[in-house]
């Protein structure tokens, strides 16, 4: 952990669910919450598009408007861009108690004042995470009507802090591909350009979130379902060290790999949702090893000057490896230099053994091409209620989508015999991950950097190429992405930064201090603001 982030102070124990973080900047802003006087009307002429969530609890302590009244003000933003306009096709679904819970919670605040720095937000989950009062069809429509009774661990946790669920997204196939194409509800296309695709598997969140339908919104992250659709659409997304958030009830691809997330306009809030989410869950043993890890509020860590000081190193290998990379190299190049600028050292830097530890056996997937079917098996078997109990019915029904259903073959092709090889590559990403901390520690880095994809959205109906997921991925060390600009095509482009394992609120204060000093990030000009008829 870098010396700093503070420790945590509030660190649960095993089977001692954890305390709501709270930092100096959360405390402040709560005592300006209080709620407005009764009889005092919310504004109908508030606009929460690309407004913060900062901006939004203070709007509502000021009676400018409602919780209610902001999800009637995203609903009209879907309406107006998802199924018309560009059709964006990026919601799932809607929560139908999702006016009535605002209601709930706005009265509430009346009586009580805000739980927290969520109370009344509206928020968007990712298709895969189980979710009570919808369905969870993990883009599949064989599982439309896939209802179970339990909710995942995050979604439990976010309404705990007050946020209102506001619907589902649309997501690549069992989060099987970064191009956010499924059965179940088509394709759904990028804000800045409709005729490419938004990243994946998590497009439908990117997109939305992008396009102002929500505050935020959750996706998951296998190997850069959070980071790519970040990317593309000009977010914010943090693949947390593994461990730092619970996989409970989130439709697995691979349970090694899988971490669940935010997605969000600006650093601040991502560290608004992680406070709310991240941490030991007694039911996902894997973040046992958050304990006494996770610094009291991720929001302590984000002040201009982050980076003055740090050691900051491009990885050589992740960037100009084909021509076509050309693009994305440039903004990087400038990126380098906004580093420089913000007081970090930047140097060049290499990672040995790459092409062996992450690129051989199917192109770097081959553990999640294995775990899938083991892994989706026993999540049916835990949650019933699909109308399959395997992934080899899921084949035999000949449902998937088509860019999907050969990659389902491909994970039931690989039986028992395979095992071998499976822990032989396990062994390799321990390998990675001590390589990457020796890099690191040899040049006294505090983190890697690279363009977190080389080319940039593909266009509909092609693949999206130049991925740099794996180093996170496979290693299980945090990285972070933030927007560092637009190509010529008028697409984003974003910075990754990759730092230690349990180094997350460093990463999220380097990338908050880059993002106020260089203020990439602007709105998709396809949904534009006050255009809903909500002004």
């Amino acid at each position: 952990m870098d010396a700093r982030v503070p420790p945590s102070a509030n660190a649960s124990p095993p089977g001692v669910q954890p305390m709501p973080r709270c930092s100096f900047a959360t405390a402040a802003l709560l005592l300006l919450l209080s709620p407005h006087p009764p009889g005092q009307a919310a504004s109908s002429g508030f606009d929460p598009a690309e407004q913060d969530i900062r901006m939004l609890q203070l709007a509502m302590a000021r009676g400018e408007t409602t919780s209610e009244a902001l999800v009637m003000a995203y609903l009209a933003r879907i309406e107006a861009f998802d199924g018309q306009g560009p059709e964006l096709n990026a919601i799932a679904v809607l929560n139908p108690q999702a006016k009535t819970d605002a209601r709930s919670l706005d009265e509430e605040r009346a009586a009580n004042g805000p739980r927290g720095p969520l109370h009344g937000i509206p928020i968007l989950i990712k298709d895969n995470y189980l979710t009570r009062g919808m369905p969870t069809s993990v883009g599949s429509r064989l599982l439309r009507a896939y209802q179970p009774d339990a909710e995942a661990e995050l979604v439990t946790r976010l309404r705990a802090a007050g946020a209102v669920i506001l619907g589902k997204t649309n997501m690549h196939e069992f989060a099987y591909g970064i191009e956010s194409v499924g059965s179940a509800f088509g394709v759904t296309r990028n804000p800045y350009d409709p005729t490419r695709h938004p990243g994946g598997s998590s497009g439908g969140t990117g997109a939305a979130v992008a396009a102002s339908f929500a505050a935020v919104g959750m996706g998951s992250d296998t190997c850069g379902s959070i980071r790519d659709p970040a990317v593309h659409n000009a977010l914010v997304g943090l693949r947390g060290t593994q461990g730092a958030s619970s996989r409970t009830g989130i439709v697995p691809l691979s349970s090694t790999q899988d971490i669940g997330g935010p997605l969000a306009r600006s650093v601040t809030d991502l560290a608004f949702v992680l406070d709310a989410t991240v941490g030991f869950d007694s039911n996902d043993p894997q973040t046992a090893a958050s304990v006494g890890q996770l610094p009291a509020s991720f929001l302590d860590a984000l002040h201009p000057g982050a980076l003055r000081g740090t050691r900051i190193g491009w990885v050589r290998e992740l960037i100009r490896i084909d021509p076509e990379d050309e693009v994305m190299a440039l903004i990087f190049d400038a990126a380098m230099e906004d580093l420089r600028a913000l007081g970090a050292t930047v140097i060049e830097v290499s990672v040995p053994h790459l092409d062996e530890l992450v690129f051989e056996r199917i192109d770097g997937f081959y553990v999640l091409v294995y775990e899938f079917g083991r892994d989706l098996d026993a999540f049916l078997a835990t949650y019933p209620g699909a109308p399959v109990t395997a992934l080899e019915e899921i084949i035999a029904s000949d449902t998937a989508h088509p860019a999907v259903q050969p990659l389902l073959l491909e994970s039931a092709a690989l039986s028992e015999e395979e095992r071998p090889v499976y822990l032989e590559e396990l062994v390799k990403r321990d390998r990675l991950r001590t390589v990457l901390e020796q890099v690191m520690a040899e040049a006294r880095l505090d983190a890697l950097a690279y363009p977190t994809i080389r080319r940039q959205a593909s266009l509909l109906g092609s693949l999206q190429e130049g991925n740099n997921c794996h180093l996170s991925a496979n290693a299980g060390l945090p990285a972070i992405t933030v927007p560092a600009g637009f190509t010529p095509d008028g697409l984003p482009a974003g910075l990754e930064l990759l730092g230690r394992a349990w180094s997350d609120a460093a990463l999220l204060g380097y990338a908050y201090d880059y993002e106020q000093a260089t203020r990439h990030r602007s709105p998709p000009p396809l949904t534009p603001l006050a255009d809903t008829g909500t002004e």
